[in-house]
């Protein structure tokens, strides 16, 4: 399928070819704020560290698209004098990488996660299509394997990792990818600040959790960008009872 090749160019999937498509990434802003929907978005200092991460997991033939700084902040001026010839989005502070290749080895070492993401048939950052509540939808995959989805995350305390799950929508992000690759997800999560690493698999709560989330998102893209929105975006308030 032609749009799946197009869609595994990064610049692709989140540029304007991808745009046509929801994704996970949006379920928040429709929930949360829909007038920011489909408006550009500052990367953050975490997602730049999330892909470098998923660089050095899964595509380390690509690391050499980043530039490691010495500096000890961003606000120095050997970081400044940088940024002048590279991409800010592509530079990681010495300390970052090292950061960053502690938890990739943590991951690593463990037997059982290693066989489980380095299979010979395993494919990665694999994307998908598909029709969900009358609307295309895309997901790339961190790891396809023969029975399940596995996504690498990383976590500030991995002991309320259930509770953030919730919070960034993993729910509907598991969900959204079952119907998309008809497999289920798995996490495995790396503590940013220890490398203690876990499992975690999703029960049906989590997943009813997570299409309900869809569908409220749903709601809310087709009253206001769908192809009959019955409501002007520029008309919508937040209306709750204190």
């Amino acid at each position: 399928m032609i749009a799946i090749e197009e869609l595994r160019d990064d610049t692709k999937y989140y540029g304007k070819f991808g745009k046509q498509y929801l994704s996970n990434s949006d379920i928040g802003t429709l929930l949360n704020n829909p007038t920011q929907f489909g408006q550009p978005r500052d990367t953050t200092l975490p997602m730049i560290l999330g892909r470098y991460f998923h660089t050095l997991m899964l595509e380390p033939e690509k690391i050499k698209d980043f530039k490691i700084c010495e500096a000890s902040t961003r606000t120095t001026n050997i970081f400044k004098d940088l940024v002048k010839d590279f991409d800010r989005d592509n530079i990681v502070l010495s300390k970052e990488d090292e950061q960053m290749r502690f938890l990739t080895s943590e991951i690593k070492k463990n037997l059982f996660f290693n066989e489980l993401i380095y299979d010979k048939d395993n494919k990665f950052e694999e994307p998908a299509i598909g029709e969900i509540g009358g609307v295309m939808w895309k997901g790339k995959a961190d790891i396809v394997t023969r029975d399940l989805i596995v996504d690498l995350k990383t976590s500030g305390d991995i002991d309320n990792f259930k509770y953030s799950a919730r919070k960034y929508n993993y729910d509907s992000q598991a969900w959204v990818y079952n119907q998309l690759f008809g497999k289920p997800m798995l996490f495995i999560v790396v503590d940013k600040k220890t490398g203690r690493t876990g499992m975690y698999d999703c029960s049906d709560e989590f997943l009813d959790r997570g299409r309900d989330k869809v569908f409220q998102a749903l709601e809310v893209f087709k009253t206001f960008f769908g192809e009959s929105p019955t409501e002007d975006i520029d008309n919508y308030f937040i209306n709750e009872t204190l």
